[in-house]
């Protein structure tokens, strides 16, 4: 060989380190030589594959003759580096076109995911008379895989049958990646049965993959053994997708095993096997392998400890995940825009709000705020800390909003107790034309529970069916406790019955909705259901059934399940499950028991429980007893109005009227204010308000009137003010007036006057509703007719032809 062509392949190899002039000069020397073409195509094809085009390309134009391997290196080249522009324009101009001419442009197409341009040169091809080559196939399969292009895949599919490529194992494995990726498992299966060849290991790996993908972890198991059996060899691919499928169905000991393969196959050093080792270890719950795995990795992966401190946030070890976050950082790692929300999401848990400002200081300085994955973290990350103030002042500055943004904020309102707020910011999303999710639409009917607004839950329903969302547990229960808590039960158990699914969260839901709607018995027989189906109480659902028990006076069967809770469950009785017990005990007139199970509690009482005793002394007027609850009440809630306005009550009860003036001078003394009561109805989503003797309502006239005719009513009925309820020391007919005009009667009135003939009535009261009151409504619902659903602090009363569905054991 002489020195020129020698000089030529020494280039070929050092294509890179040559200097701009150096190239210029050689180029120069290629064109003026006699035996120029075979030197200047190893110099273009070396230059396309350096990427350095702009000097092929001045080769190319100063070549004397150009043959088949020059055009197609140069339009190959344009192609696969995305200037698909010049690529299509060399392809014009070329003189002839062959099978790989038209392969290298259709190729470029497809790797840039140009689906229309791709597809129009491929059938265009076969109409001038080409037949595609595997490679070609291979592009545009590739194409359908990566957009699930079914349909298109569907059509190659067919022209692959006809021009009899289904037996090439090149081309059978795009098709069985296309079918895999676009959710077609079993065509794919099929295809990969059929093939007669399978001593491939790409095709293996592409099979194995689709199962996992596909979320069959034990087809992905099987496929594995398989492949092992018949000897195909497994690769770097290969042992990432059956750890994932390992990770998918929780195999730990299966993973562990191909842990064992990959140490043998000598793959153990590769970085994205080790990677996904790690993240199998930690979805399985192995922390300690996951670690030793991650110590072990020769060189530091940022994927692999970002799996492992979404590991440790999973599995409650907040403060290792916060550790790892500070090795990264002391390691130099390239922290992303992964890491950051996992921090977050620890910080979150341990409500560190000290840290979370440093890392949100970091996330500023760092630039990472601007990702919509961090944005989102914050905001959850601060909602669930209670700063709602500094999660609506990221979220105002994210430049771009999801469904997880608004879901984080709408939730964080709901979750601390701001449910109109929560609403509004619903309202908002929903103009924004955000579509809802499942976990945002829990949290939304948690707020319209709480505010126990029917008529816009129930439009969240109708929109929930309407949009097509697959059900899931935490919405259905959701829908079960809303319903309980707006007086619905009925449709609470509808929803509860048409769920396939049923834990213990929808179990206690529809325990507490029937005990809190005053249906206590039948609270006990779907406790009974819920043991038949093997299903575990926990402590919120013997919170439901001794309430169940309190307000149906059940009272053996309240003590039963109170014993229950340690001696068969091993659940300690907290504070409210005692209050509840007191609470049974002193409706049922035993107030000694009472006292003596507050005194042999073995948590300390809280308020709760010196409440339900005060109650119970004040429903019986044992006033000694319930002087001494509110001392200890007054001791431990020093502000709270409770204790006072029910002792001033007992008073008044007995009239003791200096002792009452003495407890509410005692009150006015130390700035404490009565919760004045108010009773509310949702008339057309607008909320109507009233207090007791209020005169400020738009058609007080005709309220008023109403009371009236009503008060008129139901006396001819039977009905008698009961007198122990006015508890102002003034005359037999003030004392009367004073009760007529009532928050709940003046609700009930303008809910007669605005309400169709016939349909339900439904108010709501802060505060407990008055004897006095309770008996009225029962006139009123037989007088006119009327289902009245009152729903007060305590549970809510179904008024019907006369009946309280709490049989006036409230």
């Amino acid at each position: 060989m002489n020195k020129f062509n020698s000089r030529v392949l020494n280039f070929s190899h050092k294509a890179n380190q040559f200097k701009h002039k150096e190239l210029a000069h050689l180029i120069h020397s290629i064109v003026d030589s006699t035996q120029s073409k075979f030197q200047a195509n190893l110099l273009l094809n070396d230059l396309s594959k350096s990427g350095r085009l702009d000097e092929a390309r001045q080769l190319f134009d100063k070549m004397p003759s150009r043959d088949e391997f020059s055009w197609n290196t140069m339009i190959a080249a344009y192609a696969n580096s995305g200037r698909l522009n010049e690529a299509k324009q060399l392809f014009d101009a070329t003189p002839s076109k062959t099978p790989i001419t038209w392969s290298s442009l259709i190729s470029g197409y497809c790797r840039n995911e140009c689906e229309s341009e791709a597809f129009v040169l491929f059938w265009q091809m076969q109409l001038e008379g080409h037949r595609p080559s595997q490679y070609t196939l291979g592009s545009v399969l590739r194409l359908c895989s990566t957009l699930v292009l079914l349909q298109s895949g569907e059509l190659v599919h067919g022209y692959v049958i006809k021009t009899q490529f289904d037996t090439n194992a090149f081309v059978v494995t795009g098709l069985v990646d296309m079918y895999a990726k676009c959710k077609r498992i079993s065509e794919a299966e099929y295809l990969f049965e059929t093939l007669p060849d399978r001593k491939n290991h790409v095709l293996w790996t592409v099979m194995l993959t689709g199962y996992s993908q596909n979320g069959d972890g034990f087809k992905a198991m099987k496929c594995f053994r398989d492949m092992r059996a018949e000897g195909v060899e497994s690769n770097q691919f290969t042992f990432p997708s059956i750890l994932t499928a390992s990770a998918l169905i929780l195999a730990n000991s299966f993973g562990a095993q191909v842990h064992g393969c990959i140490v043998q196959s000598g793959f153990g050093a590769n970085v994205f096997v080790q990677s996904a080792l790690v993240d199998m270890y930690v979805k399985c719950g192995d922390h300690n392998s996951a670690k030793k795995a991650l110590k072990s990795m020769e060189v530091d992966d940022v994927v692999s400890w970002n799996s492992m401190i979404v590991g440790c946030v999973r599995q409650g070890f907040t403060e290792e995940a916060l550790s790892l976050f500070k090795e990264m950082r002391s390691r130099e790692l390239k922290i992303d825009h992964f890491t950051y929300p996992s921090v977050l999401n620890s910080l979150a848990a341990l409500k560190d709000m000290k840290n979370a400002m440093v890392i949100h200081c970091l996330i500023v300085k760092t630039g990472f705020e601007v990702y919509q994955l961090v944005g989102n973290a914050l905001v959850d990350m601060y909602a669930k800390q209670g700063n709602i103030d500094c999660a609506l002042e990221v979220f105002k500055h994210m430049s771009d909003k999801d469904v997880i943004s608004w879901t984080s904020l709408v939730t964080g309102y709901a979750h601390n107790g701001s449910h109109e707020k929560a609403l509004r910011l619903f309202c908002e999303m929903r103009t924004a034309g955000i579509y809802p999710d499942q976990f945002v639409i829990a949290s939304v009917l948690i707020a319209c529970a709480e505010l126990t607004v029917l008529e816009f839950g129930q439009q969240i329903h109708a929109n929930f069916i309407k949009s097509g969302l697959q059900a899931s547990l935490s919405v259905d229960n959701s829908f079960v406790t809303m319903y309980a808590k707006c007086g619905c039960i009925e449709d609470a158990n509808r929803v509860f019955d048409s769920m396939q699914v049923q834990n213990v969260i929808t179990w206690t839901a529809l325990i507490v909705g029937y005990a809190q709607n005053g249906r206590g018995k039948e609270s006990l027989k779907f406790y009974n259901q819920m043991i038949a189906t093997g299903t575990q109480p926990d402590f919120i659902t013997f919170i439901g059934l001794l309430f169940a028990c309190s307000h149906a006076g059940l009272l053996e069967k309240g003590q039963y399940y109170f014993e229950s809770m340690n001696r068969v469950y091993g659940i300690q009785p907290g504070p409210e499950h005692y209050a509840c017990m007191i609470d049974l005990l002193g409706r049922s007139g035993k107030l000694k028991e009472a006292e003596a199970l507050v005194n042999q509690m073995v948590v300390e009482p809280d308020g709760t429980v010196w409440k339900a005793l005060l109650s119970a002394c004040r429903v019986h007027g044992n006033i000694e007893l319930g002087e001494r609850a509110a001392t200890n009440l007054f001791k431990m809630e020093p502000l709270n109005a409770v204790p006072y306005v029910q002792l001033s009550n007992m008073y008044s009860a007995a009239a003791r009227w200096e002792d009452a003036a003495r407890i509410r001078r005692l009150m006015k003394s130390k700035g404490i204010l009565k919760e004045p009561g108010c009773s509310w109805i949702e008339m057309n989503s607008q909320v109507h308000t009233f207090m007791s003797e209020d005169r400020s309502h738009s058609r007080t006239a005709e309220i008023y009137s109403k009371i009236d005719e009503i008060m008129m009513l139901i006396k001819e009925a039977g009905y008698v003010a009961d007198m122990n309820f006015a508890l102002h020391d003034m005359e037999k007919e003030g004392k009367e007036l004073g009760l007529a005009y009532h928050s709940e009667k003046l609700a009930v009135a303008f809910g007669l006057l605005t309400t169709p003939l016939g349909a339900p009535i439904r108010i709501f009261k802060n505060l407990r509703v008055c004897g006095d009151c309770h008996n009225a409504m029962k006139y009123i619902s037989k007088v006119f007719l009327r289902h009245i659903i009152l729903r007060d602090s305590n549970c809510f009363h179904h008024f019907k032809e006369g009946n309280c569905s709490c049989d006036d054991y409230w």
